[in-house]
């Protein structure tokens, strides 16, 4: 019976949200253009230290390998 009240709850709650969407969609496009430019500062942050980390482990790579 939990499975079915889980189920119940969540349909619940999504209405509200978007009940609330709805009633609030200026907030939402407001809050939408705040968080963008802190999501593509932290994604190029990572995009940057992933590629560092590649030519980090590549040279630590070609220094290992017999010659």
């Amino acid at each position: 019976m939990g499975k079915y009240v889980g189920i119940v709850v969540g349909v619940i709650i999504v209405a509200f949200g978007i009940i609330g969407l709805f009633g609030w969609w200026h907030y939402f496009t407001a809050l939408c253009k705040g968080i963008f430019p802190a999501v593509l500062i932290f994604a190029g942050a990572v995009a940057v230290i992933a590629g560092l980390s590649e030519i980090k482990d590549e040279s630590a790579a070609k220094k290992e390998e017999p010659q």
